[in-house]
């Protein structure tokens, strides 16, 4: 099976930085698109920002110029470093991975996963 593991959430000041790491583990054959998303309790999970197998990124408007998505694709492990921490960025922080292709017996299956959420809190 596929697993995917965050690290790097916590709790920062206003103006300040942090980096989010996601690192799918398992018999992974590839990865169509990895990305994050966030989520606070009032609200649906928004996106983010992602980024393909083919190098292209998409980032939510309020994101836009603060928050930066990396992957490395050989270590199946997607990045969000940001910059320039704002209040309103307080959230669950998610890891998406889609199509993901990976080995089950003599099988290759496509599925897509979620990581278990890394808190962000952002303090003013």
């Amino acid at each position: 099976q596929v697993q995917l593991v965050e690290s790097g959430g916590g709790l920062v000041q206003a103006g300040g930085s942090l980096r989010l790491s996601c690192a799918a583990s398992g018999s992974i054959f590839s990865i169509s698109a990895m990305g994050w998303y966030r989520q606070v309790p009032w609200n649906e999970r928004e996106l983010v920002a992602a980024t393909t197998s083919g190098g292209s990124t998409n980032y939510a408007d309020s994101v836009k110029g603060r928050f930066t998505i990396s992957r490395d694709s050989a270590k199946n492990t997607v990045y969000l470093q940001m910059n320039s921490l704002k209040p309103e960025d307080t959230a669950v922080y998610y890891c998406a991975a889609d199509g993901v292709k990976y080995y089950s017996g003599s099988f290759v299956r496509r599925d897509n996963y979620w990581g278990q959420g890394t808190q962000v809190t952002v303090s003013s």
